[in-house]
């Protein structure tokens, strides 16, 4: 379960290689909002190199928005690289545009930036839109200019639309959107908790100093795993629907969500 994305510039080969060693358990190569347009060439050549072999982690890259000058080239220069572990559509607002892309990439994992208020409404349907999509995120910084807001519960409901979307559409929870502010990590903290409440899962960061915060976020604390351990056991002692002596009432998809935060334990538990 990947719960830490790092971001780094594509144009930044020597960034990159540090960030692969800086415990995320993925690292987001960006060609999009980091890069200049007079350095988008060098950038996808340098990523492109990087990717000819396996990272020690897995590696995902952030290409150019489709319509841009420079999304055509980013695909073809990126598909088919051994060391490629998928790539990230910025702006994607229609289905149509994966399974486009998916044609062309010829089965590389892809992941959808909803970063537009038509782009959320249509979230189930690009969700569903090409069995190469993987995944679903906002992109929260050109959301919040499209919708106009500033307050954070502005955005609740369409964090919890993607997060519908995504389950719907039988693909992982959504990892939350990175948090600008790399100083404040009491606020990363509590945006987190508030992210998990929600149905997300692991979060996007931009500086390595979030990362660590992020993962204790996500893990789960010793009340959880000994509540889940319990509901296994009892599912395994009787399998169907029952009702723990402490009322909780147990049936499959408590069972589910028991043995997924049991898989989160076995990296860790938050103190």
């Amino acid at each position: 379960m990947i719960l830490t994305w790092l971001y780094a510039p594509g144009d930044r080969p020597e960034v990159v290689a540090k960030a692969l060693r800086l415990g995320a358990d993925a690292v987001i190569v960006d060609l999009e909002d980091s890069v200049s347009a007079s350095r988008k060439e060098y950038a996808r050549a340098a990523t492109a190199e990087l990717l000819t072999e396996r990272p020690p982690v897995p590696v995902h890259v952030r290409v150019n928005a489709l319509g841009t000058p420079w999304a055509g080239a980013d695909l073809r220069a990126l598909s088919g690289l051994h060391g490629l572990g998928g790539l990230r559509l910025p702006k994607v607002d229609a289905p149509e545009q994966i399974a486009r892309v998916a044609d062309r990439t010829g089965g590389v994992a892809l992941y959808a930036l909803l970063e537009s208020a038509l782009g959320v409404e249509r979230a189930f349907d690009i969700a569903r839109a090409h069995p190469a999509l993987r995944g679903l995120t906002l992109g929260e910084a050109d959301l919040r200019a499209d919708l106009g807001v500033s307050a954070e519960a502005g955005l609740d409901w369409p964090r919890s639309r993607v997060v519908v979307a995504a389950r719907a559409a039988g693909l992982a929870p959504p990892a939350q959107s990175v948090f600008p502010d790399i100083r404040d990590l009491e606020a990363l903290a509590a945006s987190c908790a508030r992210g998990r409440a929600l149905g997300f899962l692991g979060r996007a960061a931009i500086h390595p100093r979030q990362l660590p915060v992020i993962e204790r976020a996500y893990l789960p604390g010793p009340q959880e795993v000994t509540a889940a351990q319990e509901v296994v056991s009892a599912a395994r002692a009787t399998p169907g629907a029952l009702a723990l002596p402490d009322g909780r009432f147990v049936d499959p998809a408590v069972v589910a969500a028991a043995h997924r935060t049991l898989a989160l334990s076995r990296r860790g538990i938050a103190t």
